[in-house]
């Protein structure tokens, strides 16, 4: 099925399954207490679902640092020049004038105990239920001769924003003839089809701007999402281009040196004029704070995104160790409109769905040349698991793959709605 905002919208509203209510302002303590940290696709949708579908018997604080939302997801358009960085900010203003409780600050530890989250501005916050949304964070030492001081000469690029523009404005001043690299990350890890994503776009942007440039992709996997698809593309729009090593030839053996800008790959060094180091990925902080990983990820019930750990708080999206779904903003909305139903349920006595979850993730390769992975999943007691899936094929027309596209962006337009209102 082809969708569009108008379509995504009228699904996804479908899907929750509950019915909308007037929002009610502010909001008394003898009400229950739903606080969500991080708003992303995650976060944010679960906060606008909990606040709309309660009519007003719960109060929905939303904790986010920042003031304006980029979206990961789409910011390697920008990189290849088909989106702004503006297009890809939202701010959280509507959910605001709807009744959610946005607050500004960084949360910076849970009492699971007390039932509160401190804030890095003072105070603490108290709940009935909490719902953890941070994204990720990077497992320190996974890039030998990397760490976040380095990330200004070697960005990372996978928190959108500044990092993405920084990225994209060193591409922009490469030497002709020069040399891009990218350390590509261990799975598990956000967007499986990210890092081949940006490679298409880099090459789409050097390819005007810098045909004789050359790209180098070390990469620890012996394969990677959508695989196929990349190198029919790769190879149809920018043939000879694009080099990948993988841990056949050294991708699982390599040191990057951010003061000389150099990759050695199993002692082979390279000079490289861009350098983008994808490290390996694990939950956001606070969840490591909160006391309910497994190291490195947060383990979760299926069928309503709770922590193993602890029945009261749920986690979404990137952070949650869940199963099969990948680590897509798709999947953390779509998880996030569970989490909500199950949250309004428990504490309002309001009928709780059967979880039910999809995932679509579309990637660009050129202009009008896109392809799209996707699945259904359901709940079992073990995790969240695989119903079916589908995926573009090679040898696809052009007005198939620009139909592709075309439905990306539509897909686009109507989960920013979804998530911020």
């Amino acid at each position: 099925m082809t969708l569009n905002r108008r379509h995504f919208l009228g699904a996804t509203a479908a899907g929750a399954a509950a019915l909308s209510a007037p929002m009610v302002m502010g909001g008394s303590h003898s009400k229950p207490r739903v606080v969500v940290v991080g708003g992303g696709a995650g976060g944010a949708t679960a906060a606008r679902y909990i606040n709309k579908d309660s009519g007003g018997e719960i109060d929905v604080t939303l904790i986010e640092p920042t003031r304006r939302y980029y979206t990961c997801f789409f910011s390697n358009l920008y990189i290849g020049g088909f989106q702004e960085m503006e297009d890809l900010g939202h701010g959280y203003g509507n959910l605001a004038s709807q009744g959610v409780n946005v607050v500004h600050d960084w949360a910076v530890g849970i009492d699971r105990d007390a039932k509160t989250v401190a804030l890095a501005g003072g105070g603490s916050v108290p709940y009935d239920k909490l719902i953890l949304s941070p994204g990720i964070d990077f497992v320190d030492g996974s890039v030998p001769g990397w760490d976040l001081s380095a990330q200004n000469a070697m960005p990372h690029a996978y928190k959108a924003g500044s990092q993405t523009e920084l990225l994209k404005a060193q591409i922009m001043a490469m030497p002709e003839g020069g040399t891009f690299a990218m350390i590509a990350p261990p799975n598990p890890y956000r967007c499986p089809p990210g890092p081949y994503e940006r490679i298409s776009m880099v090459a789409h942007a050097l390819k005007a701007n810098n045909p004789t440039a050359k790209i180098l992709v070390v990469d620890p996997k012996p394969k990677f999402s959508k695989q196929g698809l990349f190198e029919e593309g790769w190879n149809n729009h920018y043939g000879g281009m694009i080099e990948r090593i993988g841990p056949d030839f050294g991708g699982e053996n390599f040191t990057v040196d951010p003061a000389a800008m150099t990759v050695d790959i199993d002692g082979s060094v390279e000079n490289v004029d861009v350098c983008n180091v994808i490290p390996a990925m694990k939950a956001g902080r606070i969840c490591e704070m909160a006391g309910i990983t497994d190291g490195n990820w947060a383990p979760v019930n299926a069928a309503d995104m709770s922590s193993k750990m602890d029945a009261d708080i749920h986690v979404l999206g990137d952070a949650s160790a869940q199963g099969d779904m990948p680590k897509s903003g798709f999947s953390a909305n779509s998880q996030a409109k569970v989490c909500a139903n199950a949250v309004r349920g428990a504490l309002t006595g309001s009928r709780v769905f059967p979880a039910k979850f999809s995932n679509t993730c579309w990637s660009l390769i050129d202009t009008d040349d896109g392809v799209k992975v996707g699945a259904t999943y359901e709940a079992t007691d073990e995790k969240i698991a695989k119903v079916d899936g589908f995926i573009s094929q090679t040898g696809e027309d052009a007005a198939l793959r620009k139909a592709t596209y075309e439905e990306s962006l539509g897909w686009y337009s109507g989960i920013t709605a979804d998530m911020l209102g």
